[in-house]
């Protein structure tokens, strides 16, 4: 009787979920209008096309399935629904039920099917409905996954992708809305992505898709419907991008923000605010949680003198103490300030609006830090 009980609520608060997703089933697909283009493009002189992260993400994902016959998606709801989020949308219909399995809901089951079929040779692409949901599969992703490469002495190797939405939303509550950058970033033996534009979410996973270890590809759900600069060099079939090398999307020389993922655009526009009141501000998008690339932001510090972390996940143990404790031990003398980390506030997220904004990071928040730590006063 438990365990029926326990089983109606978790599909019952799954169900309520969804209908938090609903507005997904209104979005064009992406093969009615980027890949038109892309495909449009490749019959004369190709241009930088224009797409949303979710069109990036369709379009890498499409590339690797035709590319490779080994590859496959497996998850809730990914195929004739076409996936929670539209993600994707028309795979199963160019791949049908081999390539593009639905699952039951149960994320240990399939993430254990998962890793099983990775040993065996395929390269699976696990798509969660949430991170959230994925505390369900934490075992298999880590315990299945991460350590087989060492305990095996190095000789069994395999290649599978953990992917879907990842860190907070809105209106879903606290459930909805963990960060999961630094849970998984502390696991030796998984590489841990987090894409902030076009480029990346597409080169990446590609890159995730490719690589022989197992891979944590953290999405962003507001992101899914920002669109982004998709350049001629990006559109190509074997376009990649390198995992554990940082970015830096904005040069300065007064103070280094570090962060990844939707993050990362709120840092720009505070870089831009910045400048008008005559701080030059650098921006790093870190793109790869591990490894991480310290030395990109030691190299950035040593010029800038100042540090400045954003992330949207919980304070204690984060990516930004991670930054901190790594700038303490390489560039201490380097330091003019010290380090600052944004963060999510340190609660469970509330549902109610006022209080979810003040809990969320919020661009004001890195301009104010900002400001503080290079001695101005607003």
């Amino acid at each position: 009787m438990f365990t029926n009980t326990i089983g109606s609520l978790s599909l019952a608060a799954r169900n309520t979920s969804r209908q938090f997703k609903g507005f997904s089933q209104n979005i064009p697909s992406f093969s009615r209008r980027g890949f038109a283009e892309a495909k449009a493009a490749s019959s004369g002189e190709k241009k930088p096309i224009t797409v949303t992260i979710r069109e990036a993400l369709t379009m890498a994902m499409d590339e690797e399935l035709a590319r490779d016959d080994r590859v496959f998606l497996m998850g809730e709801e990914v195929a004739r629904y076409n996936g929670a989020y539209k993600v994707s949308k028309g795979l199963w219909d160019k791949y049908g039920d081999r390539r593009i399995i639905d699952t039951p809901i149960t994320e240990m089951g399939f993430a254990g099917i998962g890793v099983g079929a990775a040993l065996g040779g395929a390269r699976p692409i696990i798509e969660f409905m949430t991170w959230n949901f994925a505390l369900q599969a934490i075992d298999h992703i880590v315990n299945s996954s991460a350590k087989i490469l060492y305990m095996s002495g190095g000789t069994v190797k395999h290649s599978i992708v953990f992917r879907g939405p990842n860190g907070p939303p809105t209106s879903v509550g606290a459930q909805h809305s963990q960060c999961f950058a630094a849970w998984y970033g502390s696991v030796p033996g998984l590489k841990v992505i987090a894409p902030w534009n076009a480029e990346d979410s597409k080169g990446l996973l590609k890159a995730a898709i490719r690589d022989d270890n197992p891979v944590v590809f953290l999405e962003n759900e507001i992101l899914y419907n920002e669109s982004f600069p998709l350049s001629v060099e990006a559109q190509d079939a074997d376009f990649v991008l390198p995992i554990g090398k940082a970015k830096i999307e904005v040069e300065g020389s007064d103070i280094t923000l570090v962060s990844f993922s939707r993050q990362v655009g709120n840092c720009i526009k505070a870089a831009e605010k910045l400048k008008e009141m005559g701080i030059s501000a650098e921006v790093i998008n870190l793109r790869t949680i591990r490894p991480m690339d310290v030395a990109s932001i030691i190299n950035s510090v040593k010029k800038t003198g100042k540090c400045v972390t954003v992330e949207e996940g919980w304070p204690q143990h984060g990516v930004g103490s991670e930054i901190s404790a790594q700038l303490m031990e390489h560039a201490f003398d380097y330091l003019d300030a010290p380090v600052t980390r944004i963060c999510g506030a340190d609660v469970p997220m509330p549902y109610a609006k006022p209080l979810e904004d003040l809990a969320m990071v919020q661009i004001d928040n890195i301009i104010n830090t900002a400001s503080l730590v290079c001695g101005r006063k607003n």
